[in-house]
């Protein structure tokens, strides 16, 4: 008897990435993994199965239910692995309030509360609606779980998530939220089996993709993180703006006459990276640039992670480890020197051929603080989230 299988979805603004697991037990095990750009046209499969990769033309295009898409897709993984074992399917979403403090299976009634969060992550939040209504449609038969990104955040205090507003704001849900959470539960498993000791401290964990935050670790557990209210907080990211002065927001709006729509294309989409170098959001097209603005981005780019840094260890009143993860985070040396060379102060210090090697430990043996590369792993999370809500009671399709 074939082992069940389970699927994965981790989309981003314009971006999905698909994992499939074998089921045995508690246990997950990657058996494939895929991935789709909605903004390239024609759209295109990148399937890996082992060693195997295959990027496989799609005939269908983008709209807004989806469907087409996730059908060719399935049918796509149906021509490798027996999908007639899958038995689940697990979403990250990324934001979960107030409401959602860890996985929960996707019934209506908790749909509707995810749709009611759109609001404060349109962009990502209404992709994961997208997937789960099309899998719905596909295979109604199935169930389906959400993983929230926002819920690894929960141990942080109320004075560490309040802004400095009246207080009936926080208490309607204006307040910090951190995302990224899937990635920082991760690594914070990571590292209670690699490195315990270390765990059991101070640790500041930088997630560097084309979303960007750190986050402030003790014991394993979230005390603070960069993100905030919305994705669009803390340090510059590939297209994002990273934190921001309020009033600039009222400027665009009232003196240069932006339309709220206009000033969130802004935001989101023509800032960081991108914006301030006006050539490229990828920070590998940057390094390879000889243009004064591509180096002032990457520039800009460290010296706020290096900030942030600092900030989050105020809060854990000590630094003990710093792990760089993600794209960036995990294959550029060039960012994670910048960044820790503006560390040096509270004894950051790299060895430079393991950092130019990407190795698993890039501080030298005199450095203070402890400098890991750790790849992350965000579908696993899901993949085992997904897992205990088939086992608990209650999981419905």
């Amino acid at each position: 008897m074939s082992a069940p299988l389970l699927l994965t979805f981790n989309p981003g603004s314009s971006t999905v990435k698909i994992g499939l697991f074998s089921v045995a037990g508690d246990r997950a095990t990657r058996i494939g993994q895929g991935s789709i750009d909605f903004r390239h046209a024609p759209l295109s499969l990148h399937l890996v199965e082992g060693d195997t990769i295959r990027d496989i033309a799609l005939k269908a295009v983008v709209s807004e239910n989806l469907h087409d898409v996730l059908d060719e897709t399935l049918n796509w993984f149906a021509t490798h692995f027996s999908l007639t074992d899958l038995v689940s399917v697990g979403h990250r979403v990324v934001h979960g309030g107030d409401r959602f403090a860890g996985p929960v299976a996707v019934t209506d009634e908790t749909l509707v509360g995810i749709l009611e969060l759109v609001p404060l992550a349109p962009l990502h939040q209404s992709q994961s609606v997208r997937l789960i209504r099309a899998i719905r449609h596909l295979r109604p038969d199935l169930a389906q779980s959400a993983s929230f990104d926002t819920a690894f955040h929960r141990t942080q205090t109320d004075l560490v998530r309040r802004f400095a507003l009246p207080r009936r704001f926080f208490d309607s849900g204006v307040k910090r939220y951190g995302f990224h959470g899937l990635s920082y539960r991760f690594i914070a498993g990571t590292l209670m089996r690699r490195f315990p000791l270390l765990a059991a401290g101070n640790v500041i964990a930088a997630h560097l993709g084309s979303g960007a935050s750190l986050c402030a670790l003790n014991a394993g557990a979230s005390r603070d993180t960069s993100m905030g209210f919305s994705t669009l907080d803390g340090i510059p990211m590939a297209t994002r703006c990273g934190a921001l002065d309020a009033g600039v927001v009222l400027y665009l709006l009232e003196q240069q006459g932006l339309s709220a729509g206009e000033i969130e294309k802004v935001l989101y989409e023509q800032s960081g990276l991108l914006g301030v170098s006006g050539i490229s959001a990828d920070s590998r097209e940057l390094a390879a640039s000889t243009r004064p603005e591509a180096q002032e981005a990457l520039e800009l780019f460290a010296f706020r992670i290096a900030g942030e840094a600092a900030r989050l260890a105020t809060t854990l009143g000590g630094l003990d480890c710093l792990v760089f993860t993600a794209g960036i985070g995990e294959h550029q040396p060039g960012v994670r020197a910048a960044v820790c060379e503006r560390l040096a102060w509270i004894g950051v210090e790299l060895d430079s051929e393991a950092n130019a090697a990407n190795a698993g430990v890039i501080s030298s043996a005199s450095s203070r603080v402890t400098v890991l590369v750790v790849a992350t792993d965000e579908e696993q999370v899901i993949a085992d989230e997904t897992i205990s809500i088939l086992h608990s009671e209650g999981a419905t399709a």
